[in-house]
């Protein structure tokens, strides 16, 4: 688990075999590390645990990529990639999950700064439309500086679509996005997405059946399915995982397009794994501590 080359080559493998181009972007001059093989060594080090460009450079100095990518370039080619990572994960996804009927929506807080440092920060805030700003987060009684991840997973815990807000903006929003992303299926949801004029619209559009938990003190009072309050849990394992392992709350980047980088590299890097647990190794896609050389 802790060659890099070793995970490198596994991770281009699975790249190369579901993945026609290995260049994207047309550039003048031929790129000594190709687009493909770029996105690779993102994904390595997001699996391997190395969280900072500045320490993966200096872990690659004993390696053969050190002399092929300077650190400025690497930066600047994995963020005009951003589109093709989240196609990759696209394509992944769906290839582990083809036929899906039931998923589950939540939401997780992602810092851009702590609360106190939020008034003089200049982090993410070159554009109006994509500056962060403050929010509050139920679940943990907190509250926090930066954006709101919102995400549709499978049941079997395979990212289905992704989306980052401002943290002021209500979960339920999110599910306008939904309805033209989904169709004929059933979607599991917290208390926080207790609606019912989103249920039926969510049903008349796409014909989304949208479940979630009721109050208490709400008329005619029914307890949710045991099936689904379980199923419901896997999204928020998924979210431990990419905050444990993945460490997606660690903020270093100083943009909007930086940031949202930094976070799909991490989704795609639990989903290339997923994938190669799954077709290479034929064992539970979720165990994601593991080695896969």
């Amino acid at each position: 688990m802790h060659n890099f080359e070793a995970n490198y080559n596994k991770i281009l493998e699975t790249l190369q075999l579901n993945i026609d181009a290995s260049n994207f972007i047309t550039q003048k001059r031929k790129p000594k590390l190709s687009d493909i093989e770029l996105i690779a060594v993102g994904l390595t080090a997001e699996y391997m645990g190395v969280d900072s460009e500045h320490q993966l450079f200096r872990d690659l100095q004993s390696t053969r990529f050190f002399n092929l990518i300077d650190r400025t370039v690497y930066n600047r080619r994995k963020r005009g990639l951003v589109i093709h990572i989240e196609r990759i994960r696209v394509i992944l996804s769906e290839k582990i999950n083809p036929y899906e009927d039931y998923f589950v929506v939540d939401s997780m807080p992602l810092e851009a700064c702590k609360l106190s440092r939020s008034l003089r920060s200049k982090i993410c805030k070159e554009d109006f439309y994509s500056a962060p700003d403050r929010g509050f987060c139920a679940s943990q009684q907190m509250h926090f500086y930066g954006y709101k991840l919102h995400a549709v997973c499978s049941v079997q815990g395979v990212f289905k679509s992704l989306d980052i807000s401002k943290a002021s903006v209500h979960d339920i929003h999110y599910l306008k996005d939904v309805k033209h992303q989904l169709s004929n299926c059933v979607l599991l949801g917290d208390k926080g997405y207790l609606s019912k004029h989103y249920q039926i619209d969510l049903f008349e559009t796409a014909e989304i059946k949208l479940e979630t938990p009721m109050r208490i003190n709400q008329k005619n009072y029914k307890k949710q399915p045991y099936i689904f309050r379980k199923s419901r849990k896997r999204i928020e394992t998924l979210f431990s995982q990419l905050c444990d392992q993945f460490m997606i709350r660690r903020n270093y980047a100083k943009s909007f397009l930086g940031f949202k980088t930094r976070v799909l590299s991490k989704i795609t890097a639990l989903t290339i794994i997923q994938f190669i647990n799954k077709f290479s190794f034929n064992r539970n896609i979720n165990k994601l501590k593991i080695n896969i050389t």
